[in-house]
Formats: C-alpha cells, sequence, structure tokens
C-alpha cells in the first residue's frame, strides 16, 4: 500500500499493531474498506433468478401473447412511415413492462451488496477528484503490482470451478433425447427451463462460496494495509488523547488545587485519624447540619505529613488508629460522609475526643481559678 500523505513510510515488517478506531474511521471515509467483486456478482445473479421466480411467468405469458397478436394480425398492419413510430413506442413499452422489474431487482442486488460491504456508510472523501489517479505511471504500478493478481488468480478459479461443476451437465444435456428426435414446442420450453434451473443451481452455489471466502481475503488484506507502526500509534494516542506530559502536568496541577483546598479545611476539622505516619484522614461533624461525619482532608505519605502539621497548629486532636486510616482512606472520598459500616469505629474516635476536650477544658478552667 503506498504511505499516506503527510506520514512517514514503514514496511509491513514494522506495522505490528491493529488499527486503532480512528485510523478505521479515517480509512472508512476514504473508501479504504473490504469489498468483494464477486460478493457483487452473487447478488446479482441472486437478484436476476429472484426476479425471473416472481415476474417470469408475468413476463412470458404477456411476451407469448403479444407474439400470438402480432402473427394473427401481421397481414392487418400497416406498412407506413407514419405508423412506425407507434409501433416502435408499443414495442418498446412491451419491453419495459416485461423487463423493467427484473432490471430494477437485479439493479437494486447489486446496490444492496455495496451497502452492505460499506456498513450503509459514504466515503465521502473518495467522491473528491483526486488527480495523481491520472498518472499513468502510477496506474501501470497498480496493474502490474501483486494486489492486482489476486482478481486474475481469483477470476481463473472461479472459472476452473464452474467448468467442472458444469462438465457433467452438460455431458448429460448433450445426450437427451430430445436432440435426435421429433418434440413439441412445450417440451423444448420444458427442457430449456430444466436445463437452465441446473445450470444457474451449480454455478449459483460455487459463486456464493467464491463471494465468502473472497470477501474474507479482501477483509483481512484491508485489516493488514491499515495495521500501524509503534511511532504511528504514538503519535494516534498523542492526537486522540493529547500529550502524555501535558496530561500529567493537567493532573498534577488539579491535585495540588485539591490539596490546598484540603489544607484549609484541616483547621475546622474535629479530629484526624493517622496510620500514624503514612495516612492521615481529617473528619468533620456537626450534629445539627450533618447526619453523618465527612472527610474534609485525606492524604499519604508527604500529604498525610502536611494534614497532621496543620492539624497540630491549629489545635486539632490528632488520633492514631491503623484500620480506620487504612479503610476510611481506600473507601472514603473527601467531601462525602463516611461509609456506613464505619459509623461505630468513627463514633468511638469521636466520642474520645469529646471527652478529652471535656476533661481538658475542666482542666484550664481550674488552672485559671488557681
Amino acid at each position: 500500500m503506498p504511505a499516506e500523505v503527510g506520514m512517514p513510510f514503514f514496511s509491513h515488517a514494522e506495522k505490528t499493531e491493529p488499527a486503532t478506531p480512528r485510523r478505521l474511521e479515517e480509512a472508512q471515509k476514504r473508501g479504504q474498506i473490504a469489498h468483494s467483486r464477486e460478493v457483487q456478482t452473487a447478488f446479482v445473479l441472486l437478484g436476476g433468478l429472484l426476479a425471473l421466480w416472481l415476474f417470469g411467468q408475468t413476463t412470458w405469458t404477456s411476451l407469448g401473447g403479444a407474439m400470438v397478436q402480432v402473427f394473427q394480425q401481421l397481414h392487418r398492419v400497416p406498412v407506413e412511415e407514419g405508423s412506425l413510430p407507434r409501433q416502435a413506442l408499443g414495442v418498446m413499452w412491451l419491453l419495459g413492462h416485461c423487463v423493467g422489474p427484473i432490471v430494477v431487482m437485479v439493479a437494486a442486488a447489486g446496490l444492496l451488496a455495496g451497502a452492505l460491504q460499506s456498513k450503509f456508510t459514504t466515503a465521502s472523501e473518495a467522491l473528491q477528484p483526486r488527480w495523481e489517479r491520472l498518472n499513468p505511471v502510477e496506474g501501470l504500478r497498480r496493474i502490474f503490482s501483486a494486489r492486482a493478481l489476486m482478481p486474475t488468480v481469483v477470476g481463473v478459479v472461479k472459472l476452473v470451478v464452474i467448468v467442472a461443476l458444469l462438465y457433467s451437465v452438460v455431458r448429460e444435456i448433450l445426450t437427451d433425447p430430445i436432440f435426435s428426435s421429433a418434440v413439441s414446442a412445450a417440451r423444448i420450453a420444458a427442457f430449456l427451463a430444466e436445463t437452465a434451473g441446473k445450470i444457474v443451481l451449480r454455478v449459483g452455489l460455487a459463486l456464493v462460496v467464491i463471494a465468502l471466502a473472497d470477501y474474507v481475503y479482501q477483509h483481512w488484506q484491508t485489516q493488514r494495509d491499515l495495521m500501524m507502526t509503534r511511532e504511528e500509534l504514538k503519535e494516534e494516542l498523542k492526537h486522540t488523547e493529547g500529550n502524555p506530559l501535558v496530561k500529567a502536568q493537567m493532573r498534577r496541577r488539579r491535585f495540588s488545587i485539591s490539596l490546598r483546598r484540603q489544607l484549609m479545611e484541616v483547621p475546622l476539622a474535629d479530629v484526624v485519624v493517622t496510620n500514624p505516619t503514612h495516612l492521615a484522614v481529617a473528619l468533620r461533624y456537626n450534629r445539627k447540619t450533618m447526619r453523618a461525619p465527612k472527610i474534609v482532608a485525606k492524604g499519604a505519605r508527604h500529604n498525610a505529613l502536611r494534614i497532621r502539621e496543620v492539624a497540630r497548629q491549629h489545635g486539632v486532636p490528632v488520633v492514631e488508629n491503623k484500620p480506620l486510616a487504612r479503610l476510611m482512606y481506600r473507601h472514603g472520598r473527601v467531601g462525602a460522609e463516611i461509609p456506613v459500616a464505619l459509623y461505630a469505629a468513627v463514633a468511638e474516635v469521636l466520642a474520645y475526643v469529646y471527652r478529652t476536650n471535656r476533661y481538658r477544658y475542666y482542666a484550664e478552667q481550674l488552672q485559671a481559678k488557681d
């Protein structure tokens, strides 16, 4: 496959990564999809057979009636210059009435085959004019390329398969007594219909099998052409998801802003539960406005140390409880209530803090009186 415009050239040996959804979408716009001519041929043949099955009797009756009428009134038809256009229009109307439905169904079958292969989507870029297609050098390269050899191989295989399938049928037809005896016109018509049915059935089945095999090959070939190198995949991810370095910087910035907001909430907390050194979770509870205690800040390692420092600076009690600190850090969210399963454990911590603060308050009052 020729290298795409604006993309570096890499050999097939280096293309080891499957195509991304964005690359597949761009290929769809360019019309680079799995498309088999054999599928088109099979659909057209089946559409024609369906049309003959639906409208064949009507067509045969109309044509037979018209022929009988022509021969019966042949001596009455004037051959004049002015009557020829009218007679020609009549013949054209008869042919259109008989052949029109069959032609429409065959065309619809061909369009349906193309729509199914393209998944009912249009290739907008494929409709735009591309002047490089007029380059005779590139045209000769496409004609004598390995890719152009595949349709020839498929055509030869198709011819061999059809000849092999029809050989016995043709021998049987040629040895039929109809060729060596006098028979009626009805017998000839029945013989032709039966023979045509046998031939079309075998050819149709062969074309369906060949169409399926060719479509599988075309799909494999298209996916192989759209494979990407690791460098192309990295560039694709940069365009679709953004530069990883920029995204990492944005994450760090958001985390820094979030941490500053949490540290501003620590002075208003009732208690800070620690691990004791690796984790720190700050809780606040107001019986009048809160249904349950809320986590106002949490951090690990260095951030946990900063939370403890801010708590000590503002006189917020720091309580060591390893299991509770781990559970709240793992399952709790900043700004949300603590998990229901931790209500009892947190209640014990808060009760301890309230008792400690009360004793401290009484002790300070006694010292003040002394």
